[in-house]
Parts: C-alpha cells; structure tokens; sequence
C-alpha cells in the first residue's frame, strides 16, 4: 500500500523582515499598453489558495490593470502609501493611505491608475475561484478563466486566446 505524500507545509508566519527576500514580480495587463504592476503575493507565502492577498506598486505614469468588472469574483483594495486616481463606474476619485475600495459581485468596473510623482502602494486581495468572467467595458470585451487558462471574447464574437500565468 502506497502512502500519499503531502507537499511540505508553508510557514503561517510571512514576517516583515523576509519580505525582501522574495523576488518582486512585475505583471502587466496584455490589453493595456500603460499596466504595470509589481509586488508579491502574500497569500502565496503562507500556503492560502482560495483567497489571493498581494502588496502591490504602481509607479508614477502606470496604471494598475484594465478597467474591469468581475462576475464571481469579489475584490478589495486598501491603499498603503502614495496616491491614486480610482475610477470606479462612471466616476474618478483621488485615494491614498487608508482608503478602502471593495467590489461585492457582480461588481462595477473599477481601475486603479498613478498620475503622481511616487510610487502607489496597496494590498489587492480577493478571491480565487476556478471559474471567472470578467468584463472590459471600455474595449468591449470579455475574459472567460477556467484554471489558468484564458480567453478573451470580442462583444462581437471574436475571440482571442492566452494563458495567464
């Protein structure tokens, strides 16, 4: 009889110090010339899988993603440090340290840009599901994710493929 071996169990505890043992990661949105994101996962470092908590940056002139709504996912953003322009439905608004931004589902399109002169730091949470949609009003596209496999829809049919991560 063959005994299922378990992977090896990620600390609980990320402190402060190891932070910057971690390489940085840097993401950009593939519809969005102007995205530019970089950070760590939290979430990742302490073994969560069904939650995604990450210390995110964008810099002066970048913007985080792509203005988006999510129909099964919800999302939160609490800004840390530095300002920013969120854009959330139909209007823009200045945010910076303490500001909290949450999208219950189906949500409002929402985006994050930095027009400022210092980088903006914030956490990105949410949730991880294995099925997500998600639209991009402005482009008038869709996002269809199974897993990590994605594909992008035009409104009008079209579609293009590609895998995230």
């Amino acid at each position: 009889m063959t005994s299922k071996q378990e992977a090896p169990r990620k600390p609980l505890l990320f402190r402060a110090a190891d932070h910057s043992k971690v390489p940085e990661q840097s993401q950009s949105h593939p519809l969005n010339p102007n995205s530019l994101v970089r950070g760590i996962s939290l979430s990742e470092q302490v073994g969560l899988e069904r939650v995604g908590l990450h210390l995110l940056k964008v810099a002066p002139g970048k913007e985080s993603f792509i203005f988006h709504s999510h129909h099964s996912e919800e999302e939160f953003l609490y800004i840390l440090s530095g300002r920013g322009i969120a854009e959330i439905g139909d209007e823009s608004f200045e945010v910076g340290p303490g500001d909290f931004m949450g999208f219950p589902t189906p949500s409002v399109a929402h985006h994050l840009r930095n027009p400022f002169q210092e980088d903006l730091v914030y956490l990105s949470g949410g949730e991880r599901r294995a099925v997500e949609v998600a639209d991009f009003p402005r482009i008038g596209k869709r996002l269809v994710r199974f897993g990590m496999k994605a594909a992008v829809y035009d409104l009008d049919g079209a579609v293009i493929s590609f895998d995230e991560g």
